[in-house]
């Protein structure tokens, strides 16, 4: 599907080695676009600037959920319809092992979508208007792949499927996941992005095989952490969200990384 991907296979590996030295809801999303801004390099963010000015915006945060607001646009439903598949992969096996024919069908799946953009983001010979949505596609999907249930296994889409109650009401453990439990803090995007920045660098697993693929990595850890987060008696109690609400924000914290390197790299020639 997508012919880029040698120029994002590159960037990929540089960034591998460096780190061995509907997705989230919009909360979510800003937080890790937030984190990500806030560790560019000058070049990076000088480029950031200039792309997003296009939208008349200077924060990433603002343009973090545009992939996913497209789908109440009338006019971007052939975009939306085409990119749909993009913000998740379901793995067809409890191992979480990525076999992209199985997994990946004609690779529109999370995992090949990044370094798809990745590519186009990088290459300065495309119209700037190109780019930015290139940007945002990036910003969103390195976001998308952090949320656990976008990386699933089990077959009920993603946990949309699997019915809680939370807080008093039911609803379904994909929605706890994207929303529920970081609203639970009650901080604003900012608020939360200085939460979790305060906490320092988000430490990261030793890259692993292949190195030019780091995505795949990416959703092979979430889908590890699915085997833990269903609840046996399907309610989301204080216990769950003390149990797992670190893990979400783990999850957001290392998104902000990945983001910050990924976009480092492919904008380091100004």
């Amino acid at each position: 599907m997508f012919s880029v991907r040698r120029v994002a296979a590159a960037l990929f590996a540089t960034l591998a080695v460096a780190q061995a030295a509907d997705a989230w809801g919009p909360l979510g999303h800003s937080v890790v676009a937030e984190l990500a801004q806030r560790h560019l390099s000058p070049v990076a963010a000088a480029e950031v600037k200039h792309l997003l000015a296009l939208d008349h915006t200077q924060s990433l945060a603002d343009i973090a959920s545009w992939p996913d607001e497209i789908r109440n646009d009338p006019k971007e439903q052939a975009l939306w319809k085409e990119t749909r598949p993009l913000h998740y992969i379901d793995f067809k096996n409890p191992s979480c092992a990525y076999v992209p024919p199985r997994d990946c069908k004609d690779g529109k799946c999370v995992v090949e979508a990044i370094p798809h953009y990745v590519a186009i983001l990088s290459d300065r010979s495309q119209p700037d208007a190109v780019r930015l949505q290139a940007l945002k596609f990036v910003v969103h999907f390195i976001g998308d792949i952090h949320q656990p249930l976008h990386a699933a296994y089990r077959d009920d889409a993603g946990g949309n499927a699997y019915q809680v109650q939370f807080q008093g009401q039911g609803t379904n453990l994909h929605r706890v996941w994207d929303s529920g439990m970081l609203g639970t803090r009650g901080l604003s995007w900012k608020a939360y992005a200085d939460r979790l920045d305060a906490e320092g660098i988000a430490p990261l697993p030793r890259p692993i095989a292949p190195l030019d693929q780091p995505a795949v990595q990416w959703a092979e850890e979430s889908c590890q952490i699915t085997h833990d987060i269903y609840p046996a008696n399907h309610k989301i109690d204080q216990a769950y969200v003390d149990a797992e609400l670190p893990v979400a924000d783990s999850r957001l914290r290392e998104a902000g990384r990945r983001l910050a390197e990924v976009l480092n790299l492919a904008l380091q020639n100004g």
